[in-house]
């Protein structure tokens, strides 16, 4: 089965010699999960796009520096794109910007949150019980993030929620699955981007409570991945 990775952001160039690339980290962990998956990726953000939907089983929106909400052309293309893939009916899943682009795409909004950055591990409540998330109340995910889904498009329902992230997981009919979390990010790598970011983009406050959350609570990381990783190999 041939997954489509739109890799809509790379890892920080001060990082990469230490970890792999947003892509690769889907590639590296859903290829343990699943041997009879192989991978193309598509640098969308570069303006490398696929011909036609129709080159993949299945699709894949990473995260991205990038805002969702901008006009950039490769951000506009991408919103067409995931509008032929959801026509298909193809499995997609889409990951913090992929999360939020594809929200904007199918009619959702789009902002910089009014309650500044998400950042660290957050504990999001289950709203609605699918196979992935069963017999948990809730689960806990590495989140890196300043902009959020505020209006979520109509025909999408909520999954997972926080008091700070209400459209934190969201499912659209049976083949579209988004989070704003990141099931990629192990702690460590959690722990250098706070690291790098700290004083920066963020606040020396900011950057010692993200760290606080540390662990404290098991991430879901390789439940979740497992989980999309089925998610993806529904049937069309």
């Amino acid at each position: 089965m041939k997954i489509g990775i739109l890799a809509a952001g790379i890892t920080p160039d001060l990082l990469l010699a230490s970890f792999p690339t947003y892509a690769d980290m889907f590639l590296e962990q859903l290829a343990v999960i699943d041997q009879s998956f192989t991978f193309t990726t598509y640098d969308v953000r570069l303006g490398f796009f696929p011909e036609s939907v129709t080159e993949c089983d299945a699709w894949l929106i990473t995260g991205s520096k990038s805002d969702a909400y901008a006009d950039e052309a490769w951000i506009l293309r991408l919103c067409e794109v995931i509008k032929d893939i959801d026509q298909l009916k193809r499995p997609l899943v889409g990951i913090c910007f992929g999360h939020q682009i594809i929200a904007r795409a199918l009619g959702g909004r789009v902002e910089k949150f009014e309650g500044g950055w998400g950042v660290g591990v957050h504990q999001y409540q289950i709203d609605e019980s699918l196979p992935m998330l069963a017999n948990n109340q809730s689960i806990a995910l590495c989140a890196f993030h300043q902009d959020q889904v505020v209006e979520k498009p109509e025909r999408a329902r909520v999954i997972l929620r926080s008091d700070f992230c209400q459209n934190a997981g969201l499912i659209y009919d049976d083949h579209i699955l988004t989070f704003q979390g990141h099931p990629e990010f192990s702690e460590e790598y959690e722990k250098e981007l706070i690291n790098l970011y700290d004083g920066q983009q963020l606040t020396a406050q900011q950057a010692k409570e993200a760290r606080d959350t540390l662990g404290v609570n098991e991430i879901y990381s390789l439940q979740l991945m497992k989980g999309i990783a089925s998610f993806l190999k529904k049937p069309e």
